[in-house]
């Protein structure tokens, strides 16, 4: 029976953190869906289909590396209800800090509530990436800053690209 972690996010883009999460989550687990969650009353910068392709691009030499599996879907609801239809043991879940931390937990508890077939394991983010958020990614793209320290050049060329069409 194969191992299967679910990892949830709105990949906004996709950045260095996000593959760090990926990376270790690979280490444990045969395949891992990431799960591109899509709310109604959010305006994302890119579309599902621009994240879907992202992501696949982003995580094919990890997935070669570890051997394993990865498959990207999206979805609307709980998180739960999407680990489930994916077949997941297991939700992943990075960490940043002591707020992330605090967020989660109660999340894991909720969760577990809900779904207690699931366990949640966080995965500390790695020093040299601890401090970067999607959200803050966007806007010093938005703003014309640099993004490469903090995403892939070809993610940087398509926060560039979005932000020159702006």
């Amino acid at each position: 029976m194969p191992r299967i972690g679910f990892y949830s996010g709105s990949f906004d883009p996709v950045t260095l953190g996000h593959v760090d999460v990926m990376r270790r989550a690979l280490a444990l687990v045969d395949k891992l869906v990431i799960g591109i969650g899509v709310h109604p009353g959010k305006t994302p910068l890119f579309s599902v289909a621009e994240r879907t392709a992202m992501l696949k691009a982003e995580t094919r030499a990890a997935a070669k590396e570890f051997g394993a599996t990865i498959e990207v879907v999206t979805f609307d609801g709980l998180v739960v209800n999407a680990a489930h239809e994916a077949g997941a043991r297991a939700i992943f879940r990075g960490l940043r800090d002591a707020t992330d931390f605090d967020y989660e937990m109660q999340m894991a508890g909720m969760n577990g509530e809900m779904a207690p077939d699931i366990d949640t394991v966080f995965l500390p983010a790695s020093p040299g990436v601890r401090h970067i958020t999607a959200t803050l990614v966007r806007q010093i793209a938005l703003m014309g800053g640099d993004v490469k320290p903090f995403v892939s050049r070809d993610v940087a060329r398509a926060l560039k690209a979005k932000a020159a069409g702006k």
